[in-house]
């Protein structure tokens, strides 16, 4: 990354509204064709479909020479899981994390998705984690300072006894997939700007139901708990406008943390 962040004008905003929500009806689709007895590789295989389907470009497919058409990451996978023949079981929660490119713009989104019959700990994972992240997005607003947005996300799941990932951090987007600045979901020891209204930011809380380190398998990419403790992800991408944060990937949740004891923002 260049170290300069890029404002968006509205005319820029509009374009990114429209690639992000393309990246979120897509996660959706892909979301809602994960059952029981389907395998990874089945997933990537869907995700092709879609998007030749909308015609839109893959932010993701052979970025860095990424080999997926998105990241999918089950259990104690914590990001850049790759298509397999791995089966996805009941009991399971799989990550699916998307990108698109819409007329030169990016949009970023994620989210875990329980599949069958998840244990209560691991549902309250989900909702933590998806939480933290609206308590973060909360906070976007012109003049605040990005360091205390980073701190909302692992003041809230702290309590919890859960870890925040720190070998991975969110990013600022645009007419790239990764710009500046960079977003860690802690308060960082280095310095961070205050927030300007124009700003695009993909913030997205990755947290482990235990410890916070991580390794990455002999792929290169999968990311997986070191502990082998599941883990959860969800993301947005957010602008920042004169008032209210704008989420340009917006969609249904996933958890509902008022069923899980969980105070909902």
């Amino acid at each position: 990354m260049s170290g300069k962040i890029f404002l968006k004008s509205p005319g820029e905003v509009a374009k990114m509204q429209i690639a992000g929500g393309v990246a979120a009806e897509i996660l959706m689709e892909i979301g809602a064709a994960i059952k029981p007895g389907i395998t990874t590789k089945d997933v990537d295989v869907i995700t092709r479909e879609i998007f030749r389907n909308k015609k839109v470009g893959n932010a993701f497919y052979q970025y860095r020479g990424y080999p997926g058409q998105l990241c999918i990451s089950v259990n104690d996978e914590v990001v850049h899981g790759i298509g397999c023949s791995r089966v996805i079981n009941s009991g399971d929660i799989v990550s699916l994390d998307v990108g698109t490119i819409v007329d030169g713009w990016y949009g970023d989104n994620a989210m875990t998705i329980p599949v069958g019959d998840v244990d209560p700990e691991t549902l309250k994972l989900l909702a933590a984690t998806e939480e933290s992240l609206f308590r973060a997005i909360d906070l976007v607003r012109p003049g605040a300072m990005l360091a205390d947005v980073c701190a909302a996300v692992e003041a809230y799941v702290k309590p919890f006894g859960f870890g925040v990932v720190r070998d991975f951090v969110g990013h600022g987007i645009g007419r790239h997939l990764h710009e500046e600045p960079q977003i860690p979901n802690y308060r960082p020891s280095y310095k961070l700007p205050r927030l300007k209204k124009g700003m695009a930011l993909a913030i997205e809380p990755m947290i482990n139901a235990g410890k916070a380190q991580v390794k990455v398998l002999a792929d290169g990419w999968t990311a997986v708990t070191a502990d082998g403790k599941p883990s959860a992800h969800f993301e947005h991408t957010v602008i920042v406008t004169d008032d209210e944060p704008l989420i340009v990937t917006k969609r249904p949740r996933v958890a509902l943390p008022e069923q899980l004891g969980i105070a909902p923002l």
